[in-house]
C-alpha cells in the first residue's frame, strides 16, 4: 500500500513449540456453534494436508527464494528493528505479512528451519499483551526512509497477525492463543466506539472481514457471547461491500476503491452470512464478481487495478497483493458457501496471474501484471500510481514493498484449501493439484487420500484411499467439485463407471469405504474463448488462459538512481518476436480444428516458464502493422472487427502456452476476420 497515495484514495473511496504431533482431523473437531450458521466445509488442521509433483516444488522453491530468506534480502524491514520484535524500525503491516505466508509454509513442509524462524514473531506478539487487551507494537517513530514506522496502533496489522495466529493453534494448538484473542477482543470490544476501524487509518475499515473471520473462529472454541457483540460492532464500522454492490455503481467507476482493499475486503458479505444468514450477503457477492468481470475483467481472473480500480484494458494492471488476497477471499468463499464458481475463480487466479508474476528462483516479483505485457522496463506508465517507472519490473523491491511482503500466502493457502472436511461428516476436495490429505471421518475414523494428477495440464485425478484400521469399512461421503468449464465429467470407483455429471455442481459419493479403494475423476478439457475489452478474445482451455509465446532478452539492471525505494537491481525483460498479431475469428464448433494442441514428451515439476510448458497450442494468425509499441508497452488494441483493417498480407503460424508460463504474452487479442 503506498502511504503517500493514502489521502488520495481515502477521497475517492469517501509455548508450545516446534511442530505438534500429528494428528488427523475430525469433521466433529470445531463445529460452528448454534448462534452461527453450520457452513457446508470445514478447513483442515495446518499440516494436515501435503503437497505433492509441481505444488510442492513452487513451494520448496519459495523456501530457497524469498519467503525463507526475506529477513536476510530486506533486513532492513525483516531484521531485529522490526517493531512486532519489539524493535524501533517497520511498525505497521510488513513484518505480519511476510509470516502469514512464511508460517504456513514452514508447517505444511514440516520444516524445522522455517518453523524456527516463525518463531520470534509469534512468541513475542504473545508476550507484547498489555493489561488492557492490547497486543502489538505501542509506540511510533519518526520519519526514516524505507520503513513504516508510525500507526503503531492501527487496527489494521493486527488483523494480519491474528490470521497468523490463528493458523499457529491450527497447527500447534497452543491455548495461549486462545488467551490472547479473548483479551484482545475484549479490547476491541471497548475501544472500537471511541476508537472505529478508521480512527488511524482507513485500511482497516475496508479490510475488516479478516478481523471478523477470526472473531467467529474463537467463538466457536470458547462460545463467549461478547464475541457476537463484537461481531456486530465490528460489521457496522466496516465499509459496506454488501450495498456497495448490491445497489451501488462502485465498480464501474475508475477510482472508486483500491483494488486491494476490494479483493481482500469484499469477503466480509459471506464472513457475517455466518451470523446473520440473509441472502442479501450471497447475492450481493455474485453481483459483485459479475459487475468486476464486466467492467475491470481480464483474461487471467484478475481485473484491473493499479492501484485504484481501473477498468478492463489489458495493459492496465493487476497488483501482487490483489491476487493473493482475492485467492484468499476466494477461500473464505468456498468454505463458506461452497459455492462451484469461488474454486473455478480460485483455481484461474492460481493457475494463470500467480506463477507469472514471480520470477522461477522466488526471488523477485513484479508489483504490477499486465494481461497483455509485451515490454517490461523501467517506464511511466497509464496507471494509477506509478512508482517511479518500476511497477512492472522484476524486482524485490520494484515497485512498492508491501508485495515484497505479501507475496507469499498465495502457494501455501492455496495448498491448505485444496481439502476440507464437510458438515455430513466426508471429505471434500474442491480444488485440484497434487496432494494427500490426512483427516478423520464418520466417528473420528482416520483416513489418508492421495491424489495424483498433473492438473491443471491433465484431464484425470486419482484419489487411492487408505483406512488406519485396514480390515475396516467406513461410510462417509466424498464430495468432488466439477468446474463449469466442464462439459461432462466421469468418475470412476474401481475403475469401474460411477456417474458422468455435468459442469458447476459437487458430485457427493456416498458409500462403503475400504484401504485400497481408488477414485478416478475424468474432466475432459475443450478449447473454447470468451470475449473481452474491445471484443479482444481469449483462448482458454480447462482453468488456463492460453497466452502468444514472445521471445525474451533480460536485462539487469543495476539500480543506482533509488535503491532504497526500488531495491539495488531489478530485471527489464524485452521482447525478441513479433506480438502484434491477431486471431482469425474461428466459430465454435471449428475451435479444435483451428488450434492445434501439442503435448510436451517430458514434463518437470516446474512447468511455470517457456522451456517446461508442458502444453502448446498452434494456430495461424496475422500481424497488424499499426498495431505497435507505445511508452514501452503495447498499443491501444484494435477494436474487434475493425472494418478494413490492414494486416499482413501473410498469415504466420503462431504459438500459444500456458499464462502462467509466461513473462511477456498478449492473451487478449484482437480479431483480423475469419
Amino acid at each position: 500500500m503506498n502511504l503517500k497515495h493514502l489521502l488520495k484514495i481515502a477521497l475517492l473511496c469517501v509455548a508450545t513449540t516446534g511442530l505438534a504431533q500429528e494428528k488427523p482431523h475430525s469433521a466433529g473437531l470445531a463445529p460452528q456453534k448454534s448462534a452461527l450458521r453450520q457452513n457446508p466445509y470445514i478447513e483442515l488442521p495446518l499440516g494436515a494436508i501435503k503437497a505433492e509433483g509441481w505444488l510442492k516444488e513452487m513451494l520448496l522453491r519459495q523456501k530457497t527464494g524469498a519467503t525463507g530468506n526475506l529477513d536476510k534480502l530486506y533486513p532492513s524491514v525483516m531484521g531485529q528493528r522490526n517493531g512486532w520484535l519489539g524493535g524501533d524500525g517497520d511498525q505497521w503491516e510488513r513484518g505480519p505479512y511476510w509470516v502469514d505466508g512464511l508460517l504456513p509454509l514452514a508447517y505444511i513442509l514440516k520444516d524445522k528451519e522455517l518453523i524456527a524462524k516463525t518463531k520470534p514473531w509469534v512468541e513475542w506478539a504473545i508476550k507484547s499483551q498489555q493489561p488492557d487487551g492490547y497486543f502489538g507494537p505501542i509506540k511510533d517513530y519518526s520519519y526514516e526512509a524505507g520503513l513504516q514506522r508510525d500507526n503503531s496502533r492501527d487496527w489494521w496489522p493486527k488483523m494480519v497477525m491474528l490470521k497468523i495466529l490463528k493458523q499457529y493453534y491450527s497447527a500447534t494448538n497452543d491455548k495461549r492463543i486462545i488467551t490472547l484473542m479473548t483479551n484482545y477482543f475484549k479490547y476491541q470490544l471497548k475501544e472500537l466506539p471511541a476508537k472505529p476501524l478508521d480512527h488511524w487509518s482507513f485500511w482497516a475499515r475496508y479490510r475488516a472481514g479478516d478481523n471478523l473471520a477470526i472473531v467467529y473462529w474463537l467463538y466457536n472454541k470458547t462460545q463467549d457471547q461478547f464475541l457476537l457483540e463484537l461481531a456486530d460492532l465490528i460489521h457496522k464500522q466496516s465499509f459496506d461491500f454488501t450495498n456497495a454492490f448490491a445497489d451501488g455503481d462502485m465498480l464501474t467507476r475508475f477510482g472508486s476503491i483500491h483494488a486491494v482493499n476490494l479483493a481482500q475486503g469484499m469477503k466480509e458479505p459471506l464472513v457475517y452470512y455466518q451470523q446473520h444468514p440473509e441472502q442479501k450477503y450471497l447475492n450481493a457477492m455474485k453481483k459483485g464478481f459479475k459487475d468486476l468481470d464486466k467492467y475491470n475483467g481480464f483474461a487471467n481472473g484478475m481485473f484491473g487495478g493499479d492501484e485504484s480500480l481501473h477498468g478492463n484494458n489489458p495493459t492496465q494492471g493487476s497488483e501482487l497483493c490483489t491476487a493473493v488476497e482475492m485467492m484468499f477471499t476466494l477461500e473464505t468463499a468456498l468454505e463458506i458457501t461452497g459455492d462451484v464458481d469461488y474454486a473455478d475463480r480460485l483455481e484461474k487466479i492460481a493457475f494463470n496471474t500467480l506463477p507469472a508474476q514471480a520470477s522461477d528462483d522466488y526471488m523477485t516479483r513484479q508489483y504490477f501484471q499486465q494481461a497483455n505485457q509485451v515490454m517490461i522496463s523501467r517506464q511511466m506508465h497509464n496507471f494509477d500510481v506509478n512508482h517511479h517507472g518500476t511497477d512492472l519490473c522484476y524486482g524485490l523491491l520494484s515497485g512498492y514493498p508491501c508485495c515484497t511482503s505479501n507475496m507469499h500466502q498465495g502457494w501455501p493457502k492455496f495448498a491448505q484449501n485444496l481439502w476440507y472436511a464437510t458438515a455430513d461428516k466426508g471429505v471434500a476436495a474442491l480444488v485440484y493439484s497434487p496432494s494427500e490429505v490426512k483427516l478423520q471421518v464418520a466417528n473420528n475414523q482416520q483416513i489418508t487420500i492421495k491424489e495424483e494428477t498433473n492438473y491443471p495440464f491433465q484431464e484425470s485425478i486419482k484419489f487411492s484411499l487408505s483406512m488406519a484400521k485396514k480390515s475396516d469399512a467406513i461410510h462417509f461421503p466424498f464430495h468432488l467439485r466439477i468446474p463449469a468449464w466442464c462439459n461432462t465429467a466421469t468418475v470412476k470407483v474401481n475403475g469401474a463407471a460411477l456417474q458422468t455429471a455435468q459442469g458447476n455442481q459437487i458430485v457427493k459419493i456416498n458409500r462403503d469405504w475400504k484401504s485400497g479403494d481408488v477414485v478416478e475423476l475424468e474432466l475432459p478439457m475443450h478449447i473454447f474463448k470468451n470475449t473481452w475489452f474491445e471484443n479482444s478474445v481469449s483462448v482458454e482451455r480447462g482453468p488456463i488462459t492460453y497466452a502468444l509465446k514472445i521471445g525474451e532478452e533480460v536485462k539487469p539492471v543495476k539500480n543506482l538512481k533509488d535503491p532504497i525505494d526500488n531495491g539495488a537491481a531489478f530485471d527489464e525483460i524485452h521482447p525478441t518476436t513479433p506480438w502484434n498479431f491477431g486471431l482469425f475469428d474461428v466459430p465454435d464448433n471449428q475451435l479444435n480444428e483451428k488450434f492445434k494442441i501439442e503435448k510436451a514428451a517430458n514434463t518437470t515439476n516446474y512447468p511455470w516458464n517457456l522451456e517446461n510448458a508442458p502444453i502448446q497450442i498452434k494456430t495461424k494468425a496475422k500481424r497488424i502493422p499499426s498495431w505497435k509499441l507505445y511508452n514501452e508497452m503495447a498499443g491501444p488494441i484494435p477494436y474487434s472487427t475493425t472494418y478494413q483493417l490492414e494486416t499482413a498480407s501473410e498469415t504466420e503460424e503462431i504459438i500459444l502456452v500456458p499464462f502462467g508460463s509466461t513473462r511477456l504474452r498478449i492473451s487478449q487479442f484482437p480479431l483480423v476476420g475469419r
